[in-house]
Order: structure tokens, then sequence, then C-alpha cells
């Protein structure tokens, strides 16, 4: 089975980087006794971090006016809308040979994937499909920058104003 990473827990004891235990058999079978291996720091994410999120989330989605409700199936889309607004995701661009065929597209697409964000430009359509926030998808950084702009974007349709930094 090929994958593209394997996590694997160290301990740093001031000379090296040990396996934790439940790890050493995984670091034997992955790695060679003499070869060099890049190692990158990946902070742990919080898991209350995580959970205030999705606390807050769906505090905001009941706190909706119903006009903006409307907008969204339910809390889960309009939480990858944030994402999509603040630019965690992914986009694919379609030129079509007309731009009755981008709608076209674009109705099928958004009867199947309602959680993307999809727009035409003349006969090219886009599509915006919001990044995962999984522990395994997305470092501690970057979740932190992800759900601040989530936080920014409910923000906005709040209408709640943010501190301005002095």
């Amino acid at each position: 089975m090929s994958r593209d990473s394997i996590n694997i827990i160290f301990e740093w004891d001031g000379e090296a980087m040990r396996p934790l235990s439940r790890f050493h058999n995984l670091a034997n079978a992955e790695f060679v006794v003499g070869e060099r291996y890049r190692c990158e720091v990946q902070e742990d994410r919080s898991w209350v971090s995580h959970k205030h999120q999705f606390a807050w989330l769906h505090e905001a989605w009941l706190s909706l006016p119903e006009h903006i409700a409307a907008r969204f199936l339910n809390e889960d889309q309009m939480h990858k809308h944030g994402l999509i607004a603040g630019g965690f995701c992914d986009s694919t661009t379609v030129p079509c040979a007309s731009r009755a065929e981008a709608e076209r597209w674009y109705k099928h697409l958004r009867s199947r994937e309602p959680d993307t964000v999809i727009s035409i430009n003349g006969n090219v359509l886009i599509q915006f499909t919001a990044w995962s926030q999984s522990r395994r998808a997305m470092d501690a950084k970057t979740f932190q920058k992800s759900k601040q702009a989530v936080l920014d974007y409910v923000d906005d349709l709040l209408g709640v104003q943010r501190e301005q930094a002095a």
C-alpha cells in the first residue's frame, strides 16, 4: 500500500529522537538504520479548539436572521462556505462550449454538491470545494488560520463588528 506520509510520535531524549514504544515496530518497518530522514515538526492540535469552533458555529447558525439562514442548508454548509471564503479550498475550472452549457453544468453540480461554491464567468465554470479541517488534513497553524477565517465569515454574516487593531 502506497502512502504519502506516516505518523509516528517521537520523544527527544536530549541526544536522539526515539519513537514512543507503541510506534517502535512501525518505525523499524519504515526506516533503515544508517539512512537519513528529514524531520518536520508538526504541532499537535487542541481538541478543545476544534470543539470550540463547532460549538460557536452551532450557536451562530441558530442566531442567523432568517433571510441569511435561507442561504444555507445547515450549519455544516455555512462552515464550508466560510472556509471557501477564507481561501481554504481547492478550485476546479471548467471551460465550456457556451454560457448555456456552463449553466447546465452549474445546475447539475449544485444539485449533487450543495456544499461547494460554484460561479460562472462567461462560458467558464469555477467550482470551489472546502478543505477538510480534520487533524489528518490540517496542521495546527493552518487549522487556527482557517478557524479564524470561518469566524470572520460568520461575524460578517451576523454583522458583528470586530475590534480594530490600534
